[in-house]
């Protein structure tokens, strides 16, 4: 780790910058600091970029997030990329791959997104051997459907919207889901909900429902799934990135199981775009105790940063521009992003804090979600697909917005779906 803190003081402006005050020679990732999601996006631009430690010459550049007027991109190196995929996939046989595995690819692919290429070189690494099937997310559920069963589909991967949206076909043509050998749902991107669960093992019973694994296209590897691993499970990929969870309060890293806080994670391998302790977005707590080997961890839901509504990421940063742009028409605000789950899709509710009349509350509401569909078009795409909920708007009194029990500060992102916290109070 001292090595590649001295590379990247050395290769990336933004890291030296930021890091301009430390020792020299750093001892402990404690040492130094959390970063800011928006400053480390904004170092990433496109035009003027200072996070990188070098010029791009080889490997991918992908999409993570953002809207159509700020896009964040992620760049590995084909070195990185490949250790990266090489690595994720030694846990596939833990996580219940076999060899002779038939693997439908039901992610999404093109305009820059990583999870269909990524899953795609994942399971051409597996140790043990599968065939493909690169269907792909975008793929009509009844062509799905005919391409698993004439080819003999053993493992759907996918994210939940997508597989649902193919056991939702299967349920209206149980005499094509008598013709599946499909043994396994692999998961990923979003988690995948009771309510969901149920239905599957209504319509495909005894087939097994599994996180693929724990990663995203900005942080990279963050944890790998075994079949000792329960819902929202993970264990920490040692060696090869550094997960932490911090408490909340004082930013100190929590060792003992059972105590909530901010996950954060260091990749020890990239070079090129380095992720020294990056917010991952995520609340987790240890299950077991320190020095465990491949530590186990649970996810509790989103922080603050950013949300996910189905597949779709959401920044807090780029609600903020948004409801910014409209000036006077709304004047002085709070606001909360809250993730909700009804009948078996997500949903995103934007809680709003404002001296705005009634009579203009409708007109601002419909022109902010237009506004919010607008500058993130997969938003609607996906709602127009029956994957998610429409946005809707509240409008609430100020002194009624959740807080912090223990700061006062107001929760940005109050995710409903996976609460298992009693933290928050009304103010």
């Amino acid at each position: 780790m001292k090595e590649l803190i001295r590379f990247i003081r050395l290769n990336s402006p933004f890291y030296r910058e930021l890091y301009k005050d430390l020792p020299e020679e750093i001892e402990s990732l404690s040492e130094l600091p959390v970063l800011r999601p928006a400053d480390f996006w904004e170092a990433n631009s496109l035009g003027n970029g200072r996070l990188l430690t070098g010029p791009i010459r080889d490997g991918i550049l992908l999409k993570s997030g953002g809207t159509t007027g700020k896009p964040k991109f992620s760049v590995f190196s084909r070195d990185e990329w490949d250790r990266f995929t090489r690595v994720f996939a030694q846990s596939l046989p833990k996580n219940g791959i076999q060899a002779g595995d038939r693997v439908a690819n039901l992610f999404y692919v093109g305009e820059l997104y990583g999870s269909f290429i990524f899953t795609h070189k994942v399971l051409d690494e597996s140790p043990a051997p599968v065939l493909q099937l690169p269907i792909a997310g975008s793929t009509d559920p009844e062509q799905v459907c005919k391409l698993i069963a004439d080819f003999g589909a053993t493992v759907l991967t996918g994210v939940p919207t997508t597989l649902l949206a193919v056991v939702a076909y299967l349920e209206a043509h149980p005499e094509i889901a008598s013709r599946l050998c499909v043994r396994m749902l692999l998961f990923a991107g979003e988690a995948m909900y009771e309510g969901q669960r149920a239905r599957v093992a209504r319509v495909l019973p005894g087939v097994e429902i599994r996180s693929i694994g724990y990663a995203s296209t900005d942080a990279g590897l963050l944890g790998f799934a075994d079949l000792s691993c329960g819902q929202n499970e993970f264990r920490c990929q040692d060696g090869f990135s550094r997960y932490e969870i911090l408490d909340e309060e004082t930013g100190a890293p929590i060792t003992e199981a059972g105590h909530p806080g901010l996950a954060v994670v260091t990749d020890l391998q990239r070079r090129l775009m380095p992720v020294i302790r990056y917010p991952v977005g995520d609340r987790a707590q240890w299950i077991e105790p320190p020095g465990s080997p491949f530590r186990k961890f649970l996810l509790l839901g989103r922080s603050e940063e950013s949300g996910r509504v189905g597949p779709v990421t959401l920044y807090y940063e780029d609600i903020l521009s948004i409801l910014q742009s409209f000036g006077t028409r709304i004047g002085t605000f709070l606001f909360q992003v809250v993730l909700i789950h009804q009948g078996e899709r997500d949903g995103l509710l934007l809680r709003i804090g404002a001296a705005v009349s009634k009579t203009e509350q409708a007109r601002l509401s419909h022109d902010i979600i237009q506004a919010l569909y607008h500058s993130r078009p997969m938003y609607e795409e996906c709602m127009e697909q029956g994957k998610i909920h429409p946005a809707r708007v509240e409008w609430i009194d100020p002194s009624k917005m959740e807080v912090n029990q223990r700061t006062g500060k107001l929760r940005r992102i109050i995710d409903q779906r996976l609460a298992t916290s009693t933290e928050t109070t009304k103010a």
